[in-house]
């Protein structure tokens, strides 16, 4: 049994909330230079050389890519093999949550209670935390911070399985062009297709980790991902919904077994500031 400390995932936590959202991810940079390349529309280029610029800032200066520094989105993978000491594993996240979004000097976006006062918690927390189980002694840890505006721009729809692949393609198009400029493009868009409702939003938002443009390894799925960017990049709305044709870099999907009456389908969407850093402990 490996013992981890609640202080070295504290400070794990309090590190990844700083780098996240400092520098951007050298994938999505390359991502939005190979689009620069291919934009047909001027302004789309345009846009796209201001949003390469913004992320060089960025990280030049030890500066927040975008004022909404999110909320702050933890993936853990725990190892059935680890033994947190020193104090709840949940307490460690958020403190950790706390340190970074204030030495950080990042936005404190959280309000509580989600309807009414909705006052302010001061420090970003708490979390929102998702804990899978694996085998081994280790533990990952992967904070993910997201933006209100992407967010906001989540789907879910529970199929008839007989909508089958072309249900599945309308539907996350449908839900692209209705997100429109709102979630700032180009976007990352992740498709979880299968589980229940709730399994399906867990999946679409994981599959917002994989690197951009990394497809899934079965190639029945990495051709669906193919066919939907295709698809909503010929929608036309374009860099920050000003036309073009770079809507999205790239449609990751996660799928699951599902109950035969059922085919939960979800899109997340993530912005242009694909934000998320990882660390093993």
């Amino acid at each position: 049994m490996k013992e981890i400390a609640f202080q070295d995932i504290v400070q794990t936590v309090k590190r990844l909330c700083i780098e996240a959202n400092y520098f951007l991810g050298e994938d999505v940079v390359q991502a939005l230079q190979k689009a620069r390349e291919q934009e047909i529309s001027p302004l789309g280029r345009e846009i796209l050389d201001q949003l390469l610029e913004n992320a060089a800032i960025a990280r030049q200066e030890e500066a927040p890519i975008c004022q909404d520094t999110g909320l702050t989105v933890v993936f853990a993978e725990v190892g059935q093999d680890v033994h947190i000491v020193g104090g709840a594993f949940e307490d460690a996240i958020n403190e950790g949550v706390r340190q970074g979004y204030t030495e950080g000097y990042l936005r404190k976006s959280m309000v509580y209670p989600p309807f009414g006062s909705r006052k302010n918690t001061r420090d970003n927390t708490p979390a929102v935390i998702h804990v899978r189980l694996v085998p081994g002694n280790q533990l990952k840890l992967t904070v993910l911070p997201k933006g209100g505006g992407s967010e906001n721009m989540s789907f879910l729809s529970m199929m008839a399985p007989a909508a089958g692949r072309q249900g599945i393609v309308d539907f996350v198009v449908a839900s692209v062009e209705k997100a429109g400029a709102n979630p700032c493009p180009p976007i990352i868009v992740g498709v979880g297709i299968g589980g229940s409702a709730d399994k399906a939003m867990e999946l679409a938002k994981h599959a917002l980790l994989r690197p951009v443009g990394q497809h899934h390894p079965e190639p029945e799925v990495a051709d669906l991902e193919r066919e939907l960017l295709e698809r909503i990049n010929r929608t036309g709305i374009g860099p920050q919904g000003l036309g073009g044709s770079t809507t999205a870099l790239a449609v990751h999907i996660e799928t699951y077994p599902c109950h035969l009456a059922s085919m939960p389908v979800a899109v997340n969407i993530q912005c242009h500031a694909a934000r998320h850093k990882e660390a093993i402990l």
